[in-house]
């Protein structure tokens, strides 16, 4: 197998889209199908430069997503997943790529998958916890904050 870094800025725009996970809850919300956001996305992904990696050689993206899960994509669009391990995209990577093996392709920045999850079907859901559980935390926090605002204003006027 052979990893590259990859400094491509191209992908680097990926960090301003939503999360695999987030794009299907939002999808069930309004009534979409998932097809609909996975045509729009595709384009981030941009072909190997053929002097970084022949194209006899299968090639996936290995990376994190915006909710820290590892999601691995071929180059060509075809599979792709999402994943809680990195040992396990690197798995999926190796199990879709037989017999030849494959080159992984590191991001620098944060992909998302744009394709149908064909990887961990219980990310999803574990996406979905991991939102709930930073908004309550955030909620929390500030409500915090203001109890002790109001404590110190209490302290004040005594």
């Amino acid at each position: 197998m052979i990893a590259l870094q990859l400094m491509s800025p191209d992908l680097s725009r990926r960090t301003q889209r939503p999360s695999t996970a987030a794009v299907e809850q939002e999808q069930a919300h309004a009534g979409r199908e998932p097809a609909d956001e996975a045509a729009r996305v595709t384009a981030q992904f941009q072909p190997l430069d053929p002097g970084i990696v022949s194209e006899a050689i299968s090639a996936f993206f290995i990376g994190r997503n915006m909710e820290g899960f590892w999601v691995a994509r071929d180059v060509n669009g075809q599979i792709g997943g999402i994943f809680l391990l990195e040992t396990s995209a690197l798995s999926f990577a190796k199990r879709n790529s037989r017999p030849a093996g494959c080159a992984t392709i590191y991001p620098s920045g944060t992909i998302e998958l744009d394709l149908e999850n064909k990887g961990n079907p219980l990310v999803a859901q574990l996406g979905s916890l991991v939102r709930l559980s930073a908004s309550a935390r955030q909620r929390m926090t500030a409500f915090v904050g203001r109890m002790t605002l109001a404590a110190r204003r209490q302290l004040k006027d005594s």
